[in-house]
């Protein structure tokens, strides 16, 4: 070989050297909203000549089809057969493994030995080396059984049994992926607001619960936000208590970006997740001083709306006596509002500081759906104690192909201040449908005067303890 040749393979290798060192051994952990998540771990194993590998502390609830194996050492090797082993050792399953051997029963006065016929909750039946028959009885009596050894088919940590195909036998550093249920992630929030309810400040945290049966220990954390079509297997398994921990104090936000038609969020450094954990990580860097309104509004009617079908003749339908109005918190997640970043559903709960001991103290809370940037929120956190209304059938009218009626809502504001409340009146009785006479014609919010085919609403001012009275008169045809 002349020193060309020498010269491009060394080249080569050169080139090849910084992709195989950029894989090394670890774990890495993609966490869905679904209940789910994928592990990719990098392991060293041996495979030996026959290719018989154990690959050990897999998650007790992996779904086993979707292993998918890859040698980093040999390109050319593949999997052949697998299996999937969680009988895991038990006192009743070591018994059964025992049946016809010998076994020490230690009871609190004396010891038997001898062959194990049979068990159950209540006795252990024993053959002494005379031939006897023993029954020793389990509850309050038997400290201690002692076995000679751990029987074959017996696994301490669920174990994936492969045969594997290779022709450099040894050591080998593999990729293996693979889902598991039991992993889940939420968002929460915390939504501060200032003294005269304008302005907010919010944080927001991955919540990661695991329920998998496996510890991931100082893993490369990501989490998807978004609704994964996903044909769910059979899931083996209850639910586990949960232990609650938290992954406070971290020097850089999670990253976001798009993938796909999700978000995807990456903690910029390992965390390790325990198996059951609950798990707390910052998801962004707090955003201080959002602009926010609060909003006032009053739907008697609820979600009450004509679907089509038969026409609402009965003049006593929808006549209501609900009183409460609701107070929403608004505001756009926008990055001139000093937010604009995709937010994944989950809970925000909203505090104030009590301006005498300036404790922050609880007033309401909201879920929220997947969240785009530039979108507005609306967070619908509890009703107003002195705000009320008050809705009223003032008249009613019917004839072949024709109703006519009459309604009257009261708001009571019972505050030191001025405040507007929306009103929010759904048509219900037949598609075709006029307001003839109103009170408030310039308070008509939306477009065109209507929130959409079926719904009115007016934003009615209302003064510090004063009460103003909204009238209008509705036609139905058909």
């Amino acid at each position: 070989m002349n020193a060309k040749h020498w010269i491009v393979m060394g080249l080569i290798c050169a080139m090849a050297l910084p992709a195989m060192a950029a894989e090394k051994e670890g774990v890495a952990l993609t966490v869905y909203n679904g209940g789910y998540g994928v592990v990719r771990e990098v392991r060293s194993l041996n495979i030996p000549g026959d290719g018989n590998v154990k690959f050990k502390d897999v998650a007790s609830r992996i779904d086993a089809t979707t292993v998918h194996f890859k040698s980093l050492t040999d390109a050319a090797a593949k999997l052949l057969e697998q299996n999937y082993q969680y009988d895991l050792v038990s006192a009743n399953k070591l018994l059964k493994k025992y049946i016809d051997r010998k076994i020490n029963v230690i009871c609190e006065k004396q010891t038997y030995s001898g062959t194990l016929l049979s068990f159950d909750g209540g006795q252990l039946v024993l053959q002494d080396k005379e031939g006897g028959i023993i029954m020793v009885q389990r509850p309050d009596n038997v400290r201690d059984i002692r076995f000679g050894a751990l029987p074959g088919g017996l696994l301490t940590r669920p174990t994936l049994l492969w045969k594997v195909a290779t022709r450099k036998p040894g050591g080998h550093l593999c990729e293996v992926t693979y889902q598991t249920a039991g992993l889940g992630w939420h968002a929460e929030y915390v939504l501060v607001l200032d003294g005269g309810d304008k302005a907010a400040d919010l944080s927001g945290w991955v919540s990661v619960n695991n329920t998998s049966g496996k510890t991931y220990t100082d893993a490369k954390l990501k989490f998807i936000a978004g609704d994964v079509r996903r044909v769910r297997p059979e899931q083996r398994g209850g639910r586990r208590e949960r232990t609650f921990g938290k992954g406070r104090g971290m020097a850089k936000p999670m990253a976001e970006k798009a993938f796909f038609e999700y978000h995807m969020y990456t903690l910029p450094r390992p965390s390790t997740v325990a198996d059951n954990e609950t798990k707390q990580l910052e998801m962004f860097t707090p955003a201080r001083g959002l602009k926010v309104d609060k909003k006032y509004l009053y739907n008697p009617m609820g979600q009450q709306r004509w679907y089509g079908g038969r026409r609402y003749t009965d003049g006593s339908f929808g006549v209501t006596s609900y009183k409460k109005v609701h107070v929403f918190i608004e505001f756009q997640n926008s990055k001139e509002n000093k937010l604009g970043t995709p937010l994944p559903a989950g809970k925000i709960r909203v505090y104030k500081q009590d301006p005498e001991d300036k404790a922050l103290e609880f007033i309401g809370e909201e879920r929220i759906d997947h969240t785009p940037k530039d979108e507005k929120l609306s967070l619908k956190i509890g009703n107003a104690f002195d705000v009320v209304g008050e809705r009223k059938q003032k008249g009613y009218q019917t004839r072949p192909h024709w109703i006519k009626e009459t309604i009257e809502i009261k708001i009571r504001n019972h505050k030191k201040e001025d405040i507007t409340v929306r009103v929010k009146e759904s048509l219900y009785r037949c598609k075709n449908w006029q307001i003839t006479a109103e009170s408030h014609p310039e308070q008509r919010a939306g477009k065109d005067g209507k929130l959409d085919a079926r719904t009115v609403a007016w934003d009615i001012p209302v003064k510090a303890d004063k009460e103003t009275v909204l009238t209008y008169t509705v036609e139905y045809t058909w």
